[in-house]
């Protein structure tokens, strides 16, 4: 397979994949392009592997770790994006949720639970041990669980 087929054929899979793991479609975005355009030099190596796509989205997580070493923090910004993206898949709530998660606790959650991955290929992903994976895992988890007393408003 060529590079832009697979572009063609993978890209919006890639785009929604960055869009889980960054929680915004701009960054997801510039994941999805930076890990692409690293990919484009060495994709005669990477084609004859037996998932290019799961090489390009350990790119991604990659990038996006990077990312938030470098920054640490949120820039505010009082400019309203122009679109936003939606994902055909919405879970709604489920998604607001995630927002809500610190970064590297919202990329465990997603390697885990969307990419299926086990803490020891999570913990090579991240640059991380696998206790860390566990103790982020932990506190996303906690932080997402339905509390009783919501539970008991909600049903009053």
């Amino acid at each position: 397979m060529e590079f832009e087929d697979f572009v063609r054929a993978r890209g919006a899979a890639l785009l929604r994949y960055g869009y889980v793991l960054t929680g915004n479609a701009d960054d997801a975005a510039d994941v999805v392009q930076e890990a692409l355009l690293k990919l484009s030099d060495s994709w005669h190596r990477v084609r004859n592997k037996d998932s290019p796509e799961s090489y390009v989205r350990t790119v991604m997580a990659r990038q996006h770790i990077s990312w938030w070493r470098r920054r640490r923090r949120e820039h505010l910004t009082d400019d309203v994006p122009e679109g936003s993206y939606t994902d055909s898949h919405s879970f709604g709530e489920l998604w607001k949720e995630l927002a809500t998660l610190p970064r590297r606790q919202r990329a465990v959650i997603v390697l885990r639970y969307f990419e299926d991955l086990s803490d020891q290929e999570i913990a090579e992903i991240l640059g991380i041990s696998r206790g860390t994976v566990r103790s982020q895992a932990f506190h996303a988890l906690n932080a997402l669980r339905v509390k009783p007393e919501v539970f008991e408003r909600g049903r009053a």
